[in-house]
């Protein structure tokens, strides 16, 4: 893959400011502008991947939600699991859809790791103090290698659309339970997901969080592909085709998780793990046994990529 495709796949800055401001983006390390289309041809000429884009095409986008914890008082409790705002269930229901965020200060990065981390176009609107966060990101992102692995799901969905639809979507997927949106229960899966005639009922579904606990006891930790030990606040994306897997890690906590454990279906003798900020780490307590591939992450302030291999 060309340099300007590597370029072409990252999360882009919404910036309506001249091109005469070019430096000051450069200082910040960022790569990747949309701006728009009457200057798109003045940003390249500056050094910059441009998408062309304006007000009205914005707004024709879908909104994204900024990502990271939600805070709120009356969920503040020592036993209730963190309540995260994410936008990988939106994702994996319209993926050919273009997004936009509008994100609150201090989430540049994390807002650019979600989209790089599910494949989608999307668009960032800023705090202009995180001009630097976001192009420290975009560089770590341009600098990754291409990978082209098909999504691993453990489970099917029928997805009915609807509000209730969405937030059991959502919470499958904050879960870490990998599914697969199917047109109909499909052999390929020992259990497929369905709300409605000849499914689960409405008010089984009601409560997304005790459903998708419904749904991990009756899938069984035994056939997961994917378990994470040591943080509520982390989201997984994997992929995986002959041999090879990628492990996306996205942390909407605010702070840095030590020691995050992976356990993985499948024999990996080889992995390679780089993360945002401290670059290439590496893997700690590796261990390949019974069918399985355990190890530990011993930093992840935002995001991180593991990629393994099969080989002995």
């Amino acid at each position: 893959m060309t340099v300007l495709a590597l370029l072409a796949a990252l999360p882009c800055l919404f910036w309506t400011q001249p091109v005469e401001t070019a430096a000051e983006l450069e200082a910040a390390g960022i790569v990747r502008v949309c701006a728009p289309p009457a200057q798109a041809d003045a940003w390249r000429a500056a050094g910059f991947s441009v998408v062309p884009l304006d007000e009205a095409g914005r707004a024709e986008r879908q909104m994204a939600t900024t990502p990271g914890i939600l805070v709120q008082a009356d969920r503040a409790s020592a036993t209730r699991s963190p309540w995260i705002d994410a936008n990988g269930w939106r994702f994996r229901r319209a993926p050919a859809q273009r997004y936009d965020y509008q994100v609150r200060a201090g989430k540049a990065a994390l807002a650019a790791a979600e989209a790089f981390a599910y494949g989608v176009d999307a668009s960032l609107t800023i705090d202009p103090a995180d001009l630097a966060e976001l192009g420290r990101m975009q560089a770590f992102l341009a600098q990754l290698p291409a990978s082209d692995l098909k999504e691993v799901a453990d489970l099917g969905v029928v997805d009915a659309g609807g509000a209730i639809m969405g937030e059991v979507l959502n919470l499958l997927t904050r879960r870490n339970l990998l599914f697969r949106l199917v047109p109909a229960t499909s052999a390929e899966f020992p259990l497929t997901i369905r709300i409605g005639p000849g499914g689960y009922s409405l008010e089984e579904a009601a409560d997304p969080s005790a459903f998708a606990l419904t749904v991990r006891r009756k899938l069984t930790d035994g056939k997961r592909s994917l378990r994470l030990f040591g943080s509520e606040a982390v989201i997984a994306r994997l992929t995986a085709d002959g041999g090879r897997a990628r492990l996306h890690l996205l942390n909407y906590g605010g702070r840095e998780i030590e020691g995050l454990r992976v356990r993985l279906r499948g024999e990996y003798r080889g992995a390679e793990a780089q993360v945002a900020g401290p670059g290439r780490v590496a893997l700690t307590d590796y261990v390949v046994a019974d069918g399985a591939t355990e190890f530990s992450l011993p930093r992840l302030p935002v995001y991180g990529v593991v990629d393994l291999t099969a080989g002995r």
